[in-house]
């Protein structure tokens, strides 16, 4: 599955996930028509953190981590669970 795919099936505004099974809570904003995005996770009763920006233009998808490297964003968006 895509990155794109994975920021998709994340809800706007704030919901909770699980990564290596810590609790985060995410913030999915979406800006240009869903032609990019910005996420903001944070570890619940933890002090880790995921922050990217996504941009989806007519020649290429660009990731941008926000003061992180970039492998770490893409572990969290392939390995993040959402648990009802």
């Amino acid at each position: 599955m895509t990155l794109l795919k994975r920021i998709q099936q994340l809800p706007l505004g704030y919901s909770e996930v699980y990564y290596q099974n810590i609790k985060y809570g995410v913030v999915k904003s979406e800006f240009n028509q869903g032609k990019s995005y910005k996420i903001y996770a944070s570890a619940l009763g933890g002090n880790d953190f995921i922050s990217l920006n996504y941009y989806c233009t007519r020649q290429h998808e660009i990731l941008k981590p926000c003061e992180m490297p970039q492998q770490k964003v893409i572990h969290f968006l392939e390995n993040y669970t959402i648990r009802c």
